[in-house]
């Protein structure tokens, strides 16, 4: 059994989409956690230290106690299993199966398309953007939300009518998406599932009130 007092220590900047959904789900249990600014214009995470603990040399990190886990989506899985959280990770083999499809889909399919449009605008100054590549990206992000309005026109929830991990791995993409200065198709079953985030306390707080950077 995994001691739930031990220190909990996040590793990131609180400006990165897989920072966020980790800080965010922290909040969600109620957890008290210490991050620790890593990545991106605070650097120290291609250093030999930080290499020790995660080989990939990316954020987040979570330290728990002695116990180290990287990769986003697997420390949210682990989270929710340390506190016991049944209901955003549920424990029934089909609904689970259903939070895990999308959480992958989030990593394989919507992930990568939503990085390169933010990079492509948040990241490169505005006389080195590219219009031609930013339209494709923005094409791609379309697709990819039409996908889930799809979805969300016959549910509550992105795996069902619970709130789960899986909306926790796709709501900071999807506020990237409705905030990036882009056209945007009407995908109001998405933007309603977007508003009920935006009434959560932690969404707001790790996710929406973070400036983009």
């Amino acid at each position: 059994m995994i001691d739930t007092g031990s220190a909990l220590t996040v590793l990131g900047r609180n400006t990165s989409s897989n920072v966020q959904k980790v800080m965010w789900l922290l909040a969600e249990v109620g957890a008290v956690c210490t991050r620790v600014d890593m990545g991106g214009a605070y650097g120290g995470n291609r250093e030999e230290a930080y290499l020790k603990q995660n080989p990939n040399g990316v954020v987040p990190t979570l330290l728990h106690g002695e116990r180290v886990v990287w990769e986003s989506n697997t420390i949210l899985r682990y989270l929710a299993n340390v506190f016991s959280d049944s209901g955003l990770y549920p424990t029934e083999a089909v609904a689970r199966a259903q939070v895990e499809c999308w959480m992958d889909w989030q990593l394989s399919a919507f992930g990568p398309a939503n990085v390169l449009l933010y990079q492509g605008i948040i990241r490169t100054p505005e006389p080195f953007r590219q219009p031609d590549a930013i339209e494709k990206h923005r094409l791609r992000n379309a697709e990819r939300v039409a996908i889930l309005d799809g979805v969300l026109s016959r549910q509550n929830f992105v795996a069902g009518n619970e709130f789960t991990l899986a909306d926790i791995a796709i709501g900071p993409l999807v506020h990237r998406w409705f905030n990036l200065p882009v056209e945007r198709p009407e995908s109001k079953y998405v933007r309603k599932w977007y508003d009920g985030l935006c009434e959560r306390a932690p969404f707001v707080e790790h996710v929406r009130q973070i400036a983009f950077a």
